[in-house]
């Protein structure tokens, strides 16, 4: 047991390498908040979130004037008891997103230590469960490409190992069903398809496209709806035989619970950094696993490919390389499945030169000892 002496906040700002658009965005920067926890013996732990193109100055602003300053003097190991006490310093501002990415960089970060001083990599301090997660793969999918552009990049997949891919829908009902029939003809039976509607439609638009879509077979239907309507999950999914999957934009464990007692949706895309860190997220996986419903989480592939290789009900982890620029050595993929690392911790490389580099300006803060 040591305590907490310092701790560092910095923000990247992280340009995708690929053209991301989907059905209500375009996904042009990556303000990526990263928090390094040193504690009394020296040990230190690095952890993180991001966010989708704006935001990040709030987090970073949440962290060090309210959440860093209460982690000095506190007991490194005590994570859930750490987890607790910050939600609550925080209770009137949550749940929300700004709170759960603040919360998740932090969390990451004493779990990270945590594994660390234990010798221990995440997946086999979380659980345990498995050595391997089957991958599939978004970078390719996006809503602007052509159905060539589609169906080059699932056949190099499926090529590659992969068992799926995942494409946007929210274009007109029929080019969205034209380009699923491409897909489907080329990849043929063997190979999944899931869509992702990104919040786009409404209950009658997404009870309509569902059943167009089904036609492909696909995996499952992201997102239809906006996240807080609850009830219009409830009725697709009483509507149509496609799974529905729901989760990267939600922000707490009991959200979850509303969906999976109403039987909202029949996947869990339960996000580490949205969910607010390792420990809710692991909380979220099991409640998933006690209603026999599949975790296949949103994003951030470098760090859910631990988690997912934690717990006994992950299904898909989604490949799309989000660290690239500030990691040395990349996540292990052997025939279409990701391997998690072997190293204590979270088992992520940090470039510490190349995130130094890309610090914004303004986007460095250190407290406690030698702050």
């Amino acid at each position: 047991m040591a305590a907490i002496e310092s701790v560092e906040i910095r923000m990247v700002n992280l340009i995708p390498k690929t053209k991301r658009v989907d059905a209500i965005q375009s996904f042009v920067s990556q303000e990526t908040p990263i928090v390094r926890i040193t504690d009394a013996d020296g040990a230190v732990g690095v952890g993180y979130s991001y966010t989708i193109g704006t935001g990040g100055p709030a987090i970073i602003e949440l962290i060090a004037r309210s959440l860093a300053p209460a982690l000095i003097g506190r007991e490194a190991s005590m994570v859930e008891q750490v987890w607790r006490d910050l939600l609550f310093l925080t209770h009137a501002t949550s749940v929300g997103a700004i709170t759960s990415l603040a919360l998740a960089a932090i969390d990451t970060a004493l779990w990270d230590l945590r594994c660390r001083k234990a010798g221990l990599p995440l997946h086999v301090m979380a659980g345990g469960a498995r050595d391997k997660v089957e991958l599939y793969t978004t970078e390719g999918g996006w809503l602007h490409l052509p159905t060539e552009a589609l169906v080059a990049d699932a056949l190099k997949a499926k090529a590659e190992g992969f068992g799926g891919s995942k494409i946007k829908v929210g274009r007109p009902a029929v080019e969205d069903v034209a380009r699923l029939a491409g897909l489907r003809a080329a990849v043929g039976t063997d190979f999944e398809i899931f869509t992702d509607a990104n919040q786009a439609f409404a209950v009658d638009e997404a009870i309509r496209r569902a059943r167009l879509y089904e036609a492909a077979d696909i995996g499952w239907f992201e997102e239809p709806l906006p996240a807080d309507d609850v009830d219009g999950h409830v009725r697709l999914s009483r509507a149509t035989t496609i799974p529905v999957a729901i989760g990267e934009s939600l922000y707490s464990p009991s959200q979850f619970r509303d969906y999976l007692q109403r039987g909202a949706c029949s996947i869990v895309q339960v996000d580490v950094a949205r969910v607010g860190g390792i420990t809710p997220w692991l909380k979220t996986a099991h409640l998933a696993e006690t209603f026999n419903v599949r975790v296949c989480p949103h994003f951030l592939m470098e760090l859910h490919v631990a988690l997912c290789c934690a717990v006994p009900n992950a299904r898909w982890l989604e490949y799309i390389p989000q660290l690239d620029d500030i990691t040395g050595e990349r996540m292990a993929i052997d025939q279409g499945c990701a391997l998690p690392s072997k190293s204590p911790g979270l088992g992520i490389d940090w470039n510490v030169e190349a995130i130094e580099h890309l610090t914004v300006e303004g986007g460095l803060r250190r407290l406690g000892k030698n702050g």
